[in-house]
């Protein structure tokens, strides 16, 4: 197609400028019944080796007269692939998938040259990507080994794996950071490698280090290219040096304020100031004001941060770009000079500067700057002789349309499943074939980009309480059924493949909506304090990205949580969101549309509430059984008629239900919210299981999921939820929460027996104190920071309500706290300025 010689000659042209070293532009094929790999510098131009663009299925793209075609290539050849007699996908590569620079191609093994996998891999982390290497491991026959700390003792990860070792307690720093017993395990299992999934020591040059020394490999890149990428300022000098565009800024090791904020107006306001160290948002500072205070305050804070989160305050200032959009390429390169892109994701939409939703393709680039993208993505690998899977990432201007370099990722990132789906490649499979010192399974030229895909990041935590992460136990998980079997068509190493000829290359472009799942937790599983709030990611594939935004939002819709705050209904609110759905991604996407995302919560239905109270009264209602001891009972507690008077509560609204039962399985409901009175009659239905419910509420016949969350043990808390239960609904796609309050004379107990105080500071959540602020005798004033908590990576700060003076401090830094204790009591000032 006209689109597809566009792209080839774009990317020709791109790589053809860029490359001035010979040695690594010429060709890695392999000559034609010859074993040297052909390494002439005359073999380097695109269009002397390969000719014009074709499809990469068609064998006659490379000369059969001086290229042999690998058996790798022709397995890519036949679009459809039949694994153990049945076809699991159909993939054709796009006409953006066509990349043929001969610089770009990975070696070619010789005949029979190809290494076995490992034996036993260890897995150095948690979760969902622990459970994500393990499946891939026990596909290609590689045993695994897990490490969990006491809380994860009966985590999936560990269920999942061949053998697991408790490596200490629950804290990050006395179990996945430690790598001497990492490494000790390793010894005694027998582990040959060690996958270290993302996060913890995923990107620690030290550890690469250590294993090398223990004879143990590290299925990640070498210790330098970490190193070098691992500084901002370093990595950003390395970059310049090789042809990738930077952000304009300073990017030295001069740290004097006046030297920086000089530095600053040469670049031009509004700048950022950024921590050479480290990612998440930590350490990063906005300054728009032109003047040395503000400068001062934004700086000071910055290297603050940075010091406490990486024990480095060194920063760099760059210009502030003002409506960013966050794109980055998937690379992978082997030990031979291979280095090919796997195309790129967006990322754009984030909360506290951390991803929760990401897509492939980036939408709306052109077949020029996606070609642009990869050349610079591979350039970069490149310059820093990288090895394995890594992320280079870019800060595209939406201004101006140009891209700048802003750091490279070296390791496996969260959202490599995005990628995997617009493949149909398993990265893990191929992190394991680089690991183990073979080429990359594919050329750049067999490389597909099929549909269009989208990852959303399912966590623990509250989006209307500023995203503030939650923890608590999974009482209820029921999530969409996956669709997607995952399996890696393209892998010369996959058993029983099988070619299935097509008569019609337009049949060979079919994608079947797909719905994928990754998470390392079930129902009953308890989400902690100690790690990352992600629970899951939920992972969708369409023909194109309407279609796949369409089966994201239903997905989500049938995704139901009740024990802990998620942000299932937010993500349902973005992926609806009409700026969203037309392409209009930026960073900043939640902030510019705060009020489309978060709008008020909508009261509940007069039928909504009408089908809970049918609920509690099915449920009040005893087991309709064939005892003849059953309708004894039933007279006996409720006689023939069953009434009830249900007061709900959600938020400040209170709502009063009355049910009476008119017949066998049939109600009268009356619903009063405030001064309106709704009446129901004839309402019927039945518990399909316990959380399922059919119902028929004028005449309207419908299926909900109601579930109930019964109270902590206990009486409540002053200043906790005072409530006997919560009842969850799940209907026509939206959750509503609504509380069931305790009696009167169980709150007047409470109160009795804790002594509610006023000016208490309670744990939000289980945390960890991380300082205490202040000591008995203090005087603090209203707004004053009084307790620092940390719970799931982030930090929250409790404030004092209004000034006053200490009365008693019931923590200490460093000690875990349950949700609701209290922390500092403030007695607060009576008027006049004495407490």
């Amino acid at each position: 197609s006209s689109l597809n010689a566009d792209y080839h000659r774009t990317l020709r042209s791109t790589t053809n400028a860029q490359h001035h070293d010979s040695r690594e532009a010429c060709c890695s094929s392999l000559k034609r019944g010859t074993g040297p790999r052909c390494r002439s510098p005359r073999t380097c131009l695109l269009q002397d080796t390969l000719g014009p663009a074709r499809t990469p299925h068609s064998a006659t793209a490379i000369d059969p007269g001086h290229f042999s075609v690998s058996s790798r290539e022709r397995a890519c050849a036949a679009p459809r692939v039949r694994i153990r007699n049945q076809c699991v996908c159909s993939l054709l590569p796009s006409p953006l998938s066509t990349l043929r620079t001969s610089w770009l191609e990975p070696s070619t093994p010789e005949p029979g040259a190809r290494r076995p996998h490992f034996d036993k891999i260890l897995i150095a982390n948690r979760g969902e990507i622990a459970c994500r290497v393990i499946r891939t491991a026990r596909k290609l026959g590689i045993k695994t080994v897990a490490v969990y700390s006491d809380v994860d003792a009966d985590s999936l990860h560990v269920k999942l794996a061949d053998e697991a070792f408790c490596i200490g307690p629950a804290p990050s720093a006395d179990s996945y950071l430690r790598m001497d017993k990492i490494i000790d395990v390793c010894r005694r299992s027998g582990a040959q490698a060690v996958h270290p999934g993302y996060g913890f020591l995923s990107e620690n040059a030290q550890f690469s280090d250590e294993l090398a020394k223990a004879g143990i490999v590290f299925i990640g890149p070498p210790a330098q290219a970490i190193i070098s990428m691992g500084s901002k300022s370093e990595s950003k000098n390395i970059m310049s040096a090789a042809g990738v565009p930077c952000v304009p800024g300073y990017h030295g090791d001069k740290q004097d304020p006046q030297f920086l904020f000089e530095q600053a107006q040469q670049i031009g306001f509004p700048i950022l100031i950024k921590a050479i160290h480290g990612g998440g948002g930590k350490g990063m500072r906005t300054v728009t004001e032109p003047t040395f205070a503000a400068f001062q305050e934004g700086l000071s804070s910055a290297q603050r941060e940075s010091s406490k989160a990486f024990g480095n305050d060194t920063v760099l200032i760059e210009k502030f770009i003002e409506r960013p959009r966050h794109v980055e390429v998937q690379v992978f390169a082997d030990t031979l000079g291979g280095v090919v892109s796997l195309w790129e994701r967006d990322c754009s939409v984030q909360r506290r500067n951390q991803k929760i939703i990401e897509e492939a393709p980036a939408p709306g680039l052109s077949a020029e700057l996606r070609a642009d993208l990869s050349a610079k993505a591979i350039a970069a690998a490149r310059a820093v002789d990288y090895v394995g899977a890594g992320t280079v990432e870019f800060i595209f201007d939406n201004d101006t349309g140009k891209f700048y370099f802003m750091e490279m990722n070296t390791r496996l990132q969260v959202e490599h499943p995005v990628t995997e789906m617009v493949t149909g490649l398993d990265l893990v499979e191929w992190q394991l074939e680089v690991a183990a010192g073979n080429p990359l399974p594919l050329a750049q030229s067999s490389i597909p980009l099929v549909g269009h895909a989208f990852e959303a990041r399912i966590y623990a935590e509250n989006p209307r309480n500023n995203f503030l992460p939650d923890s608590g136990t999974l009482l209820h998980l029921s999530t969409p059924a996956p669709t997607h079997i995952f399996a890696t068509p393209f892998s010369p190493m996959t058993s029983d493949l099988e070619l299935i000829p097509s008569a019609s290359s337009d049949a060979l472009m079919a994608v079947e909506p797909a719905v994928r799942l990754e998470q390392g937790f079930g129902q009953g599983a308890q989400i902690g304090v100690f790690y990352d709030p992600m629970i899951a990611k939920l992972v969708v594939h369409g023909r194109d990205r309407t279609e796949a935004l369409r089966l994201l939002r239903k997905a989500l819709e049938e995704y139901h949580v009740v024990g802990v705050s998620t942000n299932v209904e937010f993500l349902r609110t973005l992926a609806g969101n009409r700026a969203f759905i037309d392409e209009e991604v930026e960073t900043g996407f939640i902030s510019k549309h705060f009020d489309e995302l978060f709008p008020r919560v909508v009261q509940p239905s007069p039928e909504l509430l009408a089908q809970t109270a049918l609920f509690i009264a099915l449920r009040d209602q005893p087991l309709q059984t064939p005892s003849p001891w059953s309708s004894l009972v039933s007279r006996r507690f409720w006689g023939d008629v069953y009434e009830r008077t249900i007061t709900f509560q959600q938020d400040e609204t209170t709502m009063t239900v009355a049910v009476r039962s008119t017949s066998k399985g049939t109600f009268d409901i009356d619903v009063r919210i405030g001064d309106t009175a709704t009446e129901f009659h004839s309402v019927s239905g039945e518990l399909l299981s316990a959380t399922t419910l059919l119902s028929t509420v004028n005449g309207q016949r419908s299926r909900a999921t109601v579930v109930s969350q019964p109270p902590p043990p206990g009486l409540p808390a002053s200043g906790a939820s005072n409530t006997t239960e919560r009842i969850h609904i799940f209907s026509d796609g939206c959750k509503t929460t609504l509380s069931i309050p305790s009696p009167k004379w169980l709150l007047s107990l409470s109160e009795d027996v804790l002594g509610a105080a006023k000016g208490a500071l309670r744990a939000p959540m289980p945390s960890l104190v991380v300082e205490v602020r202040v000591k008995v005798g203090d005087r603090v004033e209203k707004g004053q920071a009084v307790v620092v908590l940390e719970s799931m990576k982030t930090e929250t700060v409790l404030r004092a309500d209004f000034a006053g003076v200490v009365k008693a401090v019931g923590c200490k830094n460093g000690e875990m706290v349950k949700e609701g204790r209290e922390l500092v009591d403030v007695e607060q000032e009576a008027e006049g300025g004495s407490a």
